[in-house]
């Protein structure tokens, strides 16, 4: 299996196109597919400073895919940043790993993981790793953390939120993009800087033309008392975003999540 690099905001494009299949293969969660990384990367185009696309492929050119990593490369002052791709667009389901590096089997995690430290020798000066979201005993990251000799791999316990709105009184659920639509300007204000408003706005109606976005709202005479917006992945529910004035949105503990990290190394 040979192992390529692609760079920028269309070949990137195409590669999560291609990796379509392996995404289905492994489950990957719903901000690790397509629909979610295309308006990841439709946000980082309009937006300055928003870094340079690039996908580390493994497998056969043209075909689909055994390994895949989607990443963002960005400077930080003179340090090159390598991250995942998406870990600044805005806000993702909470409670559970968001990230994936795709690999189909522990060979493909091994190449794709050499793929990954090859990215960051191109790279001029100073560099940074920095891969968060990743799920417990991700073998590309262990496969990273075995070549990087400074390399941290850490875990921590996420929150993720319980959808109790129905104990707060009569909720509107809807899964119609026009109800998106007409609630989206309640919504988007409660949304804190003019980047997160685009992308969630970008991101929902993406997702809602596909049917993957619930909006629920508990109306009140001048307004609704809460909304949330749920992404739907089969039968499971993952409460995105949202907000409420009357409580039923609480915490809970959520599952384990990984990052790896790589210090700045290539001083002169």
């Amino acid at each position: 299996m040979s192992t390529r690099i692609a760079v920028g905001r269309d070949q990137v494009a195409r590669e999560v196109r291609a990796a379509a299949p392996l995404m289905a293969d492994l489950r990957a969660p719903v901000t690790a597919r397509g629909p979610w990384l295309t308006a990841v990367l439709n946000a980082g185009a309009a937006r300055r400073g928003g870094g340079r696309p690039v996908a580390v492929v493994v497998g056969p050119s043209q075909e689909r895919p055994d390994a895949v990593a989607f990443l963002t490369l960005r400077r930080r002052g003179p340090v090159a940043l390598v991250t995942v791709l998406g870990d600044d667009a805005g806000a993702v389901p909470a409670g559970r790993p968001p990230s994936r590096l795709l690999a189909r089997d522990p060979q493909a995690a091994e190449l794709l993981a050499a793929g990954v430290c090859d990215l960051l020798g191109t790279l001029r000066g100073p560099r940074r790793l920095r891969l968060t979201g990743l799920p417990l005993g991700d073998p590309t990251a262990r496969a990273l953390a075995a070549r990087l000799p400074d390399g941290l791999l850490a875990n921590a316990r996420s929150t993720g939120t319980v959808d109790g709105l129905d104990a707060r009184g009569d909720v509107q659920r809807s899964r119609d993009p026009r109800e998106l639509e007409r609630w989206l300007p309640h919504l988007l204000p409660r949304v804190p800087s003019a980047h997160d408003r685009g992308f969630l706005r970008a991101a929902a109606r993406l997702h809602a033309a596909i049917g993957q976005v619930e909006i629920a709202v508990l109306r009140g005479p001048r307004g609704p008392h809460a909304a949330l917006l749920t992404l739907l992945d089969g039968n499971e529910r993952l409460p995105w975003w949202g907000w409420t004035d009357v409580g039923g949105l609480a915490p809970a503990m959520g599952s384990p999540v990984v990052s790896l990290t790589d210090p700045a190394r290539g001083w002169p």
